[in-house]
């Protein structure tokens, strides 16, 4: 199965899926460390992927999202953005608006 296939794949499976660096209790940079305490917070149960596991996976993202950096968070197959976009949502309310219709 070919890259871009592999991830739709993935986000065909996940309402919420987070490509990131390390896991949810063990993130490997500070940038998904915000994003996970961001979602932690919320409550909404969510994937994810660590980068680290998968190289084929961490280069062809970057092409698949036009998104060169991580973490990568999509919600229903829509790429909402890296750990700047999220923690503003996340400080506006967005975020939990939009996971709360999410998980509906």
């Amino acid at each position: 199965m070919e890259v871009n296939e592999r991830i739709e794949q993935q986000l065909k499976s996940h309402d919420i899926l987070l490509y990131m660096k390390g896991t949810p209790d063990f993130p490997q940079c500070g940038f998904s460390g915000q994003v996970v305490a961001a979602l932690n917070s919320i409550g909404k149960p969510y994937a994810f992927v660590n980068i680290f596991e998968d190289e084929e996976i961490r280069q062809g993202l970057k092409q698949y999202s036009n998104w060169p950096t991580f973490p990568q968070l999509y919600v229903k197959g829509e790429l909402i953005g890296g750990s700047d976009i999220v923690v503003e949502m996340y400080h506006s309310g967005e975020l939990k608006t939009l996971l709360e219709e999410a998980a509906d």
